[in-house]
């Protein structure tokens, strides 16, 4: 009976060890890619990187992913070399690496520029256990796993080297804004006076676009508190909207808020709220899109490389505008002229009004994913769900980008005028990139699928 049982032990263990056979076919679901960058959204978050840096932050892994994939499916994807500022051709790997594979490569390259571009280490750390615990669970040969993140190792490096030359390093050591006394000017705003964010941010290599000021806006209005002026009108709208505010344009504005980094002042007690940024929520919306339409690995690479450039040129564009004009936001003018104790329903974020930011950004990527899924996609927004508020349904981007614009209005943060404005520019910026990045998608639609 004893040696019945020990053979049995054996049997069982022997059994035990045996890897699971390795299927290739797992490494191809979108799902893993959707995993990664929605793990570099929450990081985003925790960090409380500011809506520009997010965009930055978003960007160079979202392109390390796409030229991997590029450069082993050029029949597929045209490589951003040549259509992207400074982008030279990633390394081809050794011999030693001939084993890896490509979309397990593109996920590892990913993390490793990610990593490079946030503080939270641990958090990547985290992540980067899971993840490793489900290529076990896969199978996945030690080999193909160690060629795969040998050469993500080789490509990440190169990116980044790339990203160095962006000016961002050199603008951490600037000088502040300094504050201008005449009330036309942009003023810190309460509850906590902060300094403004990213006065230089014009600064930052675009990517698609010529230059920053490729696409300057018209003038705000003149500035004129005469009772009757055009600049009044907008101050007064804003008030009075402020005033009197219905329950959809509340949650319309609620949804659409994405301040990264809200205070609240409850007596001599402080606290804070993170949410997702701008260009966060519409990297969530790409998400929603790939799933939607069922993209595959390549297409969900190629949607946030669209989507990420878009934003990261968007949001230098707008910034170049906003300290140029310096325009003061109405809660100042409104708790000066009008009611000291007014408050708008969402914090005012700490920068200039004009143009508004989720105008331009927000448009800019709707018409990067329009061109992507087509003219009347419809889908569910759940992306502010996590956030506590609830999902919202269109029939399209561009009505996404509309709605998100106007929030702006009814968040009582923004003037008519930088919205309507901040829409034409994100027109302009969207189809400049539309027109000159190609990613080889003009022949066939994936919202076709």
């Amino acid at each position: 009976m004893r040696k019945v049982f020990k053979h049995f032990i054996i049997l069982f263990l022997t059994v035990s060890c045996v890897s699971k056979e390795f299927n290739q076919d797992e490494l191809n679901d979108a799902a893993l890619f959707h995993s990664a960058m929605q793990n570099l959204s929450d990081i985003i978050v925790y960090d409380i990187f500011s809506p520009p840096v997010a965009s930055r932050v978003y960007l160079y892994p979202s392109i390390a992913a796409y030229e991997l994939m590029a450069k082993d499916m050029p029949l597929k994807y045209k490589s951003l070399v040549g259509q992207v500022k400074g982008l030279t051709k990633i390394p081809e790997p050794d011999k030693i690496f001939k084993n890896y594979n490509l979309n397990l490569t593109i996920l590892f390259a990913f993390n490793k520029v990610g990593r490079a571009l946030i503080f939270s280490d641990e958090l990547m750390d985290k992540f980067e256990k899971r993840f490793n615990d489900k290529l076990i669970s896969m199978g996945v040969p030690k080999k193909i796993k160690t060629a795969s993140e040998k050469y993500a190792e080789r490509v990440a490096k190169h990116i980044l080297n790339w990203a160095k030359d962006d000016l961002y390093n050199q603008t951490r050591t600037y000088s502040k804004y300094t504050i201008l006394e005449d009330e036309v000017f942009w003023k810190p705003t309460p509850p906590d006076y902060m300094d403004g964010i990213e006065p230089h941010w014009n600064k930052i290599r675009t990517l698609v676009l010529d230059s920053a000021n490729q696409f300057v806006p018209k003038k705000p209005l003149k500035f004129d508190l005469t009772k009757g002026s055009p600049f009044q009108k907008q101050l007064q709208e804003v008030y009075e909207i402020g005033n009197i505010m219905d329950p959809e344009k509340i949650e319309i504005a609620k949804f659409w808020d994405c301040n990264p980094y809200v205070t609240h002042h409850r007596g001599h007690a402080m606290f804070a709220t993170k949410k997702i940024t701008p260009g966060g929520h519409w990297i969530g919306i790409t998400a929603i899109a790939g799933r939607t339409a069922n993209s595959n690995f390549g297409e969900v690479v190629n949607a946030y490389a669209n989507v990420s450039i878009s934003l990261f040129d968007s949001f230098i564009s707008c910034w170049d505008e906003k300290w140029r004009s310096i325009l003061v936001r109405p809660e100042t003018l409104i708790n000066q002229h009008y009611d000291e104790e007014w408050l708008p329903l969402l914090q005012t974020p700490p920068f200039p009004e004009y143009t508004s930011g989720h105008s331009v950004i927000s448009r800019a990527a709707a018409t990067s994913l329009t061109r992507l899924y087509g003219d009347n996609f419809k889908f569910t927004d759940t992306t502010e769900v996590a956030y506590g508020l609830p999902s919202r349904k269109y029939n399209s981007f561009i009505e996404a980008s509309d709605e998100a614009a106007i929030s702006r209005l009814y968040g009582g943060i923004h003037y008519r005028m930088a919205i309507e404005e901040g829409v034409s520019q994100g027109v302009k910026v969207g189809n400049f990139i539309s027109e000159n990045l190609k990613t080889n998608l003009d022949s066939y639609k994936l919202a076709t699928k």
